[in-house]
């Protein structure tokens, strides 16, 4: 099963921000174990390397971690299409439009993040780490 994740998970991760950091953990462990097949898109990239950078203060570990995130996950390219596929959808916030095409483009079942408010107006289901954990429990029974 093809996923989205969002920023706010892998950030989660990477800085281990409480609450958060147990469940999107479990995020990339299943990732890992080939559980599902995680996507990020090519303009989360540069976000969370500037976000880490700006928390962490050290340029080389966060090379180190975005070189980790390029080897576990798919890195989905924004197109030019992505972008005018996005402007049509006239959403409040255009990066989560953004965010949103380009996990449809990749055949995404769920975008997984913390703000799924954000992507309601969407065809993908959107789900939090800990939705998406126990909805991965149900499927598998």
């Amino acid at each position: 099963m093809k996923v989205f994740v969002d920023t706010n998970v892998v950030l989660d991760v990477l800085l281990e921000r409480q609450p958060f950091y147990n469940d999107s953990f479990f995020i990339f462990q299943l990732v890992n174990m080939k559980r599902i097949r995680g996507y990020l898109s090519a303009a989360s990239i540069t976000d969370i390397f500037f976000i880490a950078n700006r928390e962490l203060k050290n340029r080389e570990r966060v090379y180190n971690m975005v070189e980790g995130l390029t080897a576990l996950f798919t890195i989905a390219p924004v197109t030019e299409t992505t972008v005018t596929d996005a402007l049509t959808l006239r959403w409040k916030d255009f990066e989560d439009a953004v965010q949103f095409v380009t996990a449809r483009e990749n055949g995404a079942a769920y975008i997984i993040t913390r703000n799924t408010q954000d992507f309601s107006s969407g065809s993908i289901e959107a789900a939090t780490p800990e939705q998406f954990i126990r909805a991965i429990a149900d499927i598998e029974k």
